[in-house]
């Protein structure tokens, strides 16, 4: 048997944008996946369909597997030779125990790579506007463990660090905030001293508490600040509101939920980001192109008889250009054929293959496309339609009255898949998402399957047109419409949903 190996990968603070491409492309390869509690929702939901996922839930003071435990299954996995990626909250050699995870598997012979990941020391300070550094008020940086047992004292030179002058950042202390703090101050530091806990950092949840040492444990109590967070210890902390710059996006501390195709996500994802949303891609539906595909077949050998064809897609493009390529043919077998697009989607997927659409409706539906065509149509037109097997009759029925010939040819399906990461049911429930995107129909239905048992009412949901909003509506969901059916009109619907939340 192939010997399996082990790559270490460090997923960052939270912010599925700060997950390195190098990470991305290794997680994409995996066969097992062995993840904890601090791997971020947008980077979990980039793991294959069909890799093995193992949570060990690692957090502080919980653990869901012991780490001996841990060692030993990244060995079992990586001996039956599979591709194992140990996916770790923020960077696997910065107090995440990642030396002692290479230790057995250096004993036993098997190869293994580290991914270094973006750490959540200098990156949460940064997304609260506070430099870990500054020329006008250090000259050095020290990152120490704040986590220690129950009863026992500190192993650290509280003095020494004192001393530095330097800026202190402090992981996993805010349960020992106040022994910190004190500890601090014992040792000779002002008591004064600008000091900030940043809880969650980098992501929607994101929160801050800035006062001073002899302070902040009382400040944060009043705040309710909880793990996960860092303290940041040091005249740098005075520049957060100076710098603060996260929260001046839009969508800064909105959390939304994007359901597409997998294929189709990340334009729409990406965005949301832009803006500062912290999304969470959870694809409710795929599509498959059908095995059978002898109507399209039929119709490349009679391409000369169609006057139109009509693309309601950009997946129906890629199926219908692929099928070509299939049959060896090139955009010749076109002949005089006019190309008709629902949409600015459809358009873009059709202009990269070097065609460009005689017609286009300014409301991007079926109803609008078939009325726009029927109004160029003479009435002797033969149509041909290549799409969803489930396809709406609104372009049929318009073309119909004109008695255009219509082959309405399926040539992919939808289906509708779960994962089993992320409970998006538990995750409304608990108030942790603000908004959910439709961009079609089926991706409410998809949604829907794939949160039985959620109580829709529960779902704020952002809709790109009145069909998508008709399928929402008799979920009970809240819903909204965009003004046009593009995807930018849709992410100036969310920016305008979390202004009226914010009210």
């Amino acid at each position: 048997m192939e010997k399996g190996k082990v790559w270490l990968v460090g997923a960052g603070p939270g912010d599925v944008g700060l997950f390195t491409f190098k990470g991305y492309k290794t997680l994409l390869n995996a066969d097992v996946v062995v993840y904890d509690s601090l791997v971020g929702h947008g980077v979990l939901s980039l793991i294959p369909e069909g890799a093995k996922c193992i949570n060990v839930g690692k957090r502080a003071n919980h653990h869901t597997m012991p780490q001996w435990r841990i060692n030993e299954v990244l060995l079992e996995e990586a001996q039956k030779g599979l591709r194992v990626v140990r996916l770790k909250g923020g960077d696997p050699f910065l107090f995440g125990r990642g030396g002692e995870e290479l230790e057995l598997l250096e004993e036993n012979g098997i190869p293994y790579e580290v991914v270094p990941g973006i750490t959540s020391p200098l990156s949460v300070p940064a997304y609260n506007g506070i430099p870990v550094t500054h020329r006008d008020f250090c000259s050095s940086l020290h990152i120490i463990t704040g986590h220690k047992k129950e009863g026992e004292e500190y192993n650290i030179d509280f003095k020494a660090l004192v001393e530095t002058k330097g800026t202190l950042v402090f992981l996993m202390g805010v349960t020992a905030m106040n022994d910190i703090c004190t500890s601090l101050i014992k040792a000779g530091m002002d008591p004064d001293m600008p000091a900030a806990v940043l809880q969650q950092g980098t992501t929607a949840k994101q929160r801050r508490v800035v006062a001073t040492v002899s302070t902040l444990k009382e400040e944060a109590d009043k705040a309710k600040i909880e793990a996960p967070a860092v303290i940041v210890v040091g005249k740098v902390c005075q520049l957060e509101e100076k710098f603060a710059w996260y929260e001046k996006l839009p969508l800064a501390g909105y959390r939304v939920l994007v359901t597409r195709p997998k294929d189709l996500i990340s334009s729409m994802s990406e965005k949301l980001r832009e803006q500062g949303a912290e999304v969470l891609e959870l694809p409710a539906i795929k599509t498959v192109p059908l095995e059978d595909q002898s109507a399209l077949y039929k119709a490349f050998s009679e391409m000369e008889k169609y006057s139109w064809i009509v693309f309601t897609s950009p997946t129906g493009v890629k199926v219908f250009f692929n099928e070509m390529q299939k049959q060896r043919l090139d955009i010749r077998a076109l002949g005089k054929a006019k190309i008709a697009a629902i949409g600015t989607g459809t358009q873009k997927e059709l202009e990269k293959r070097g065609l460009y659409t005689d017609l286009m409706p300014e409301v991007y539906d079926g109803e609008h496309l078939g009325k726009a065509l029927a109004e160029v149509c003479g009435g002797n037109e033969r149509v041909l339609i290549p799409r969803a097997k489930i396809g709406n009759r609104e372009i049929i029925d318009a073309l119909a009255c004109k008695g255009v010939l219509v082959d309405d040819v399926p040539t992919y399906d939808t289906v509708y898949e779960k994962q089993d990461i992320i409970d998006e049911r538990k995750e409304f429930e608990a108030g942790n998402i603000d908004c959910a995107v439709f961009t079609s129909a089926s991706t409410v239905r998809g949604f829907a399957e794939a949160a039985k048992g959620l109580d829709f009412s529960l779902v704020r949901a952002a809709c790109i047109g009145k069909q998508t909003k008709a399928e929402a509506d008799a979920l009970g969901m809240k819903t909204f419409v965009a003004e046009k059916p593009t995807l930018d009109s849709l992410v100036e619907l969310v920016i305008k949903l979390k202004q009226e939340q914010n009210q």
